[in-house]
């Protein structure tokens, strides 16, 4: 499957995934919020989260299967490119992005925007700009790409 193809159905999955999480459950497909719940949720309130989290991670696993399968090597990973101390640091700032921010770009981006949320759409355009120049920043400024 080439890449246009590729990115329309993971994003047709997605999106899937967050329509019959809401429409089964009532919940937003947020992960930030899926997986802060995942242990302290009230128990009956954490199985659907945990399946949730071991699809994610099922999908992934079948991809990269995948890859291999058809002799394509996964493409490299962050962690080959960065020192650890730099990886801990930007799960820490994302961390504390998505407390601020009540929620993370999935939640925001995906079911926020769907919902017509104009707190999510807020959110949206600031972490987009923000990425937007960070690129930029890396590609002209002397950066790591």
């Amino acid at each position: 499957m080439n890449l246009p193809w590729a990115a329309v159905a993971g994003g047709g999955l997605i999106g899937a995934s967050a329509v019959l999480l809401l429409a089964t459950l009532g919940r937003v497909a947020g992960i930030s919020g899926i997986a802060a719940g995942a242990a302290a949720a009230p128990r009956g309130d954490r199985g659907w989260r945990w399946a949730f989290l071991l699809g994610l991670m099922s999908a992934a696993a079948a991809v990269l299967s995948w890859q291999a399968g058809a002799g394509q090597p996964p493409r490299a990973l962050l962690r080959d490119a960065l020192p650890a101390w730099q990886l801990i640091a930007a799960g820490v700032l994302v961390g504390l992005g998505t407390r601020l921010g009540n929620g993370c770009t999935s939640g925001h981006g995906v079911c926020g925007l769907a919902r017509g949320s104009r707190r999510s759409l807020v959110a949206v355009l600031v972490f987009m700009a923000c990425a937007m120049l960070t690129t930029f920043l890396l590609r002209h400024g002397g950066g790591l790409a």
